[in-house]
């Protein structure tokens, strides 16, 4: 698959930071695929029209030792409060991340972007981490997956810490798993306390081209 001009029909616009291409033709399962494959990912604004980012800088955060655990979270954690699920409701876990929040007013995650990120979820390409209390979804997180590629959509939470908990055990199941690269596109304070740190485009685009030739099962 490639994601090319050539293959739309439409006016493009281009801008380099962020790269954003719009009047692209509907969603679909391969494009996505084949945008996350080259290191781009889409967005919709208020009134649904969805522009494509190739950031830089790039956000990661590490599959390694660096990645931090506060005390007070190793210890809520270790409280074992919380259930960890995969998989289990993905749809209900894209529109709790789509609910405006403090600090966004309007969310990027249209009815489209739960439809087909859902069908990539069916196919096996897209997971959802969720954190469940006495029975209720409470926080979690989704992202896709391409070979040893976990990219970190969105994330959300209910009860304290709940996506925190989540973050965690995602990263936990990704090292077992022998991922090689966990992108979150940009930083944020939250992201920063866990260890995130960025890297060039260029950077990005090498550990990419490694990450999604292994054959990392979810």
């Amino acid at each position: 698959m490639n994601l090319s001009p050539s293959s739309w029909s439409g006016s493009y616009v281009f801008c380099h930071q962020p790269l954003a291409i719009s009047q692209v033709p509907s969603l679909s399962p391969q494009l996505l695929l084949s945008a996350y494959s080259q290191g781009i990912f889409p967005m919709a604004d208020e009134d649904g029209d969805v522009s494509w980012y190739d950031p830089d800088p790039r956000a990661i955060l590490p599959l390694d030792e660096s990645f931090r655990i506060s005390r007070s979270l190793r210890r809520v954690m270790r409280q074992n409060r919380f259930e960890i699920r995969f998989d289990t409701c993905f749809s209900d876990v894209m529109r709790a991340c789509a609910v405006p929040g403090k600090g966004r007013e309007h969310t990027w995650i249209s009815d489209e972007f739960v439809e087909v990120y859902s069908q990539l979820n069916r196919l096996g390409f897209a997971h959802s981490v969720e954190t469940w209390l006495a029975g209720k979804l409470v926080g979690g997180l989704y992202g896709v997956h391409i070979g040893g590629l976990f990219a970190g959509e969105s994330m959300f939470s209910r009860v304290t810490e709940a996506s925190k908990v989540a973050l965690a055990h995602l990263t936990n199941h990704l090292r077992s798993r022998g991922f090689m690269l966990h992108d979150t596109q940009y930083m944020t304070p939250h992201l920063r306390r866990f260890g995130a740190t960025e890297i060039s485009r260029e950077e990005y685009q090498r550990r990419l081209v490694k990450a999604i030739r292994v054959n990392s099962k979810w």
